[in-house]
This record gives C-alpha cells, structure tokens and sequence, in this order.
C-alpha cells in the first residue's frame, strides 16, 4: 500500500457513484483482495446497510451483533480469519463523523501488519470523498436507509450537519428517534478558528409544519451567525424571522451555546425547552438558564447571553422535552433522576455512543413502545485546549 496518493486521485476522478468499485479495483491489484464491499450505518443507528447490491451478499447486518459492527462501534479494525479467506472490516469515519465500514476478504494467511496504516488511509480518502459525492448521486443517502423516511424527517434529516463531530478540544455526537418520522427537533453546531457555536431547537407542531418551521428557525441562525452576529443577536434575528412568518402562531424553543475553544467559556442563550444537564466526575447537575421567549412569539423579542464555564474532562448533555418529559406506562415523567442515573451508567461510553443508549433507556422507561414525541440527546466531552490536555 505504498501508493496511497494514487488511489485518492482515482477516487477524486471518479464518477460519485463508483466510489467502491475503485476502491474495490485498488486492494485487488494491491492486496490481491477477492472481495469489497462498503456499508453506510442507517439513520437508526441499528444496521450497516450495503451500498452496492452484490449476489449472496446480506443487505443488512446489525451494528451490535456483527463483526462489522464491532468495527463500527470500536473505531478499529476487526479481524476475522477463516480457512479459505481472512475478512478486515474497517471503519470509515471523517473527522469524528462514523459514516460505516469497508469490508475486504483477503487470502489466507494473508499478512495485515503491514497493510493496516495504508488500508485505514484508504478508508478515511473514501469516507472524504462519500460526503462530496452526496451532492451529485442519492446512492449513499439511499444506502443508510432501513426503510422510507417521511417527508417531514426528509427535511430535518437535509438540515443537520452531521451524528458527530471530533476536534482536539472536544468530541460531540447527536441522535434523533423515531430517526425515520422525526418532527420538529433538530440540532446545528459549526466550529471555527476559535469557537464552538452549538444550537439544540425544538419546533413545535407535527409533521410538514414543525419541519418547515424549523428549517425556517435553523437557517434564519446560521443567517446570522454567517453574518459575524452575537449570540443575542443571532437570537433575535432568528426570532424576527420566524414572527415575520407565523405572527406568534407557531415558535421554536431553542438553547444557543457558544464555546471558547481555548479558555471553556461558554455564552448560553436560553428561548424554550430545550435543557443542559453537567456530568463532573461522578456527579451531575441540571444547568439552569433564566428563561427567556421562544422564537417567534412576539415581535422585536430581546434576549440576553449568560455564561458558564467548562472544564476538561466534563461531559455536556442537552435533550429536548421528547427525552425529559417523556412518561412511562404507569404516567411518571422520565425526570431529572432517571436522566442522571442513565449519564452516570454511560460515562465510560465515547460521545459517538452516549445519545443512543440514552435513547434506548429511554424507550425502555417508556414500556418498550413508540415514543410519543420525537427525542433529542446531544453529548459533548470537553476536553479543553491543546496546552491544557497537555499540562
């Protein structure tokens, strides 16, 4: 795998939807590979879905009981040796984003050693390459589905900017359920030289109007954001547009934070449900805000910034009122207690993994059921500047 550099140009040439087959072609004449194959995780997170239909191939493997899964989920190459082939699943992450694993049998006795550094480049140039060509083919987008979203879920699932996102200075990661008929709730983050801007909103409705009105909300901040406002203005902006819009008969409650990179100081506007809980060491604290009006209530709303700080090693984790106020069988809310005893027993867990398990603790505190209201959870690990990891 000396030739690194000439793979990722084939792959920059090629065609958006023959991603695979050049790789396929690449580890054939480098590694004498028999066979590749890609699969995309669903927006369930449950399964790795096959990109390319292939005879005798499994359509779909789950991500928590199957080698590839395993894979997936450590972050690492899995190895699984059998008589006639050794088979290497390796994970296609980009920039802390987990996009889903490349498969290659290779022959027997095959040597891995020496393979691995060039095979996990490879697989990063792909998982590049697989984020730009989704703006010319749907065979990707296709592929991470286990069935036919909603229109509505369409929608909010074309706003988001990722499941994760990793820098020196923090890990974060998101999920959304019902992942294939979600309504109003979303989430933005987007990183600068210097700052984290995160926001976690909340539109209120069902359907094709909750996902109007927050793609209305979303675009109105990143609106602002662009044009180099304050996190109050951003607020306030935002809130205009959707006035302007629906004159207060429709709002979206939102919680604005941005993140000093170098020093943890966080700027945090509160406009609705949306909430904060701080994982510090073995203890856990609801983060209060003064609250303030959702956007697009009243005309000319204000609003104004308040500020916490972070520490290394601190674990943020946002939910919307789908996770806080759901209520089990027997009518008792989900609450404060059960959400820390669920982000204590998950502590050990990376980012990437935490919203899911909250999610399905969830779902079991709810009786095993459909979720009433779509649920948000959103994890992020500080882990402060480089110079301050490194003292």
């Amino acid at each position: 795998m000396h030739e690194i550099a000439d793979v990722e140009q084939a792959l920059r040439q090629a065609a958006p939807h023959r991603l695979v087959s050049v790789v396929e072609d690449a580890l054939r004449e480098r590694c004498h590979a028999l066979r590749v194959e890609l699969r995309l995780a669903d927006y369930g997170l449950r399964t790795l879905q096959l990109v390319e239909r292939t005879p005798g191939a499994d359509p779909s493997v789950p991500i928590h009981d199957s080698p590839q899964g395993r894979a997936f989920g450590a972050q690492e190459p899995y190895v699984v040796h059998g008589p006639a082939s050794v088979l290497i699943h390796l994970p296609v992450t980009v920039r802390g984003e987990r996009l889903g694993v490349l498969t290659a049998e290779l022959p027997p006795g095959t040597d891995l050693r020496p393979l691995l550094p060039g095979l996990a480049q490879v697989c990063e140039a792909l998982g590049h390459e697989i984020l730009v060509a989704e703006r010319d083919t749907d065979l990707y987008v296709l592929a991470r589905r286990a069935t036919r979203l909603t229109l509505a879920a369409e929608m909010q699932w074309q706003l988001l900017p990722g499941r994760s996102c990793a820098r020196p200075e923090f890990a974060l990661a998101a999920h959304l359920e019902p992942a294939y008929a979600i309504f109003g709730d979303n989430y933005d983050w987007s990183v600068s030289d210097g700052r984290l801007t995160l926001t976690v909103t909340n539109g209120m409705g069902e359907g094709i109007e909750a996902a109007l009105l927050t793609n209305l909300a979303i675009n109105a901040l990143r609106n602002a954001r662009r044009a180099g406002l304050d996190l109050a203005d951003q607020a306030a902006l935002a809130d205009q547009a959707v006035y302007a819009q629906y004159r207060g008969a429709a709002f979206v409650s939102v919680l604005l934070l941005s993140f000093d990179l170098a020093t943890g100081e966080v700027e945090a506007v509160d406009a609705g449900s949306p909430r904060l809980w701080r994982l510090r060491g073995h203890s856990v604290e609801s983060i209060r805000f003064e609250a303030q009006l959702p956007l697009g209530m009243f005309e000319d709303t204000g609003y104004v910034c308040e500020r916490f700080t972070v520490r290394p090693g601190d674990r943020l984790l946002f939910g919307s009122d789908g996770v806080y106020a759901a209520v089990s069988p027997a009518g008792e809310s989900y609450g404060d207690r059960a959400l820390a005893r669920a982000l204590r027993g998950t502590r050990l867990l990376p980012p990437s993994q935490v919203p899911q398990a909250m999610l399905r603790e969830l779902s079991t505190h709810h009786g095993g059921g459909s979720l009433e209201d779509d649920a948000l959870v959103v994890c992020l690990d500080w882990h402060g500047a480089v110079s301050t990891v490194a003292v």
